[in-house]
């Protein structure tokens, strides 16, 4: 039987990554802090990992996995330090925010990084990814690094992708603001198809595990007609959007999705090596699907950690006039 440890397996992520193993017939043993289950049939022990002691049990056995996600180098370099021995093979969840050139379409793996954070740096999440990444790589041929993109699908809690289904249903036949489209790309990935691949490949080394490329106008307009939405849309000048203190990409009163125009690599990356080993993806069109299913399960009106409430967009509207 596969003996599993995974450095979490009770989030989002790393909790579909537990259940597969789970599925594949492996022991599976999440290490996590807090109050949150792991899946049905794993172990769990209970442990912060600021605590110096706290991978003591788990380096007194040998794991044929080990999965770690954490964004602290600190944790990642710890965990390696006690437990890199007894793991016959690592895989590090990282992120494509490791890399420092955004604007190169087409990237692959080789592609120049942010320097790896030191210890003393204001956290810096791309740059904490690069130090992890560093520390995993003392693993040789033993290390997986998978660099997934914007991870999205059913329970996201990022609200990112979330957010355009919930604005399509909610406005029913009212206009949507956009903001503008032409020559913006996205790229995303089902978490579920992120999981599959973490469990299934042989790949070692760093794999930009994420999506084929799409014009983002093309997937807003795939949201739109899964949600039903028969009003217009309205689409907004980027100077416009940002002068009326509109974020890009996340957070409190953003448009999920929308980059700066110079960004033209961010969402463009080469996924060749992922396909190469592996990786398949499901038609987007069902994670859309999904997607816009869950969040009318979860409240097309609930408070959201990115994009703009009911109230914020007719207020933008208004001062368009529409």
């Amino acid at each position: 039987m596969t003996n599993v440890l995974i450095l979490g397996g009770t989030g989002w992520l790393s909790g579909r990554i537990a259940r597969r193993w789970l599925d594949a017939g492996a022991a599976v043993t999440c290490l996590a802090r807090g109050e949150r289950a792991a899946p049905d049939g794993a172990a769990l022990v209970r442990g912060d990992r600021d605590d110096p002691v706290v991978y003591a049990a788990l380096a007194a056995r040998d794991w044929d996995q080990v999965v770690d996600i954490s964004s602290r180098a600190v944790h990642v370099a710890g965990a390696v330090d006690v437990l890199g021995d007894r793991a016959a093979r690592w895989t590090y969840v990282s992120s494509m925010s490791v890399y420092s050139d955004d604007e190169t379409v087409g990237a692959d793996e080789s592609a120049p990084q942010h320097p790896p954070a030191q210890r003393g740096d204001e956290y810096e999440y791309g740059a904490q990814k690069a130090a992890a990444e560093d520390a995993v790589a003392t693993l040789g041929p033993r290390a997986l690094i998978v660099r997934p993109g914007l991870i999205v699908g059913e329970g996201d809690p990022s609200d990112r992708f979330g957010y355009w289904a919930a604005a399509f249903t909610r406005a029913g036949a009212e206009p949507v603001l956009l903001p503008p489209t032409d020559g913006r790309a996205t790229q995303v990935i089902d978490v579920d198809d992120l999981a599959d691949y973490v469990v299934t490949t042989s790949a070692t080394g760093p794999v930009n595990t994420i999506g084929d490329v799409h014009p983002l106008a093309e997937v807003l307009d795939a949201v739109r007609t899964a949600a039903g939405h028969t009003g217009d849309t309205v689409v907004a000048t980027e100077d416009w959007l940002v002068g009326q203190g509109v974020e890009y990409w996340m957070g409190e009163r953003s448009l999920p999705l929308w980059l700066p125009a110079e960004m033209t690599g961010f969402m463009t990356r080469s996924n060749a090596r992922f396909h190469a080993t592996g990786g398949s993806l499901r038609p987007l069109v069902e994670t859309i699907a999904d997607v816009v299913a869950d969040e009318r399960a979860r409240g097309i009106d609930r408070v959201r950690r990115a994009g703009l409430t009911r109230a914020e967009e007719r207020a933008l509207r208004a001062e368009l006039g529409r």
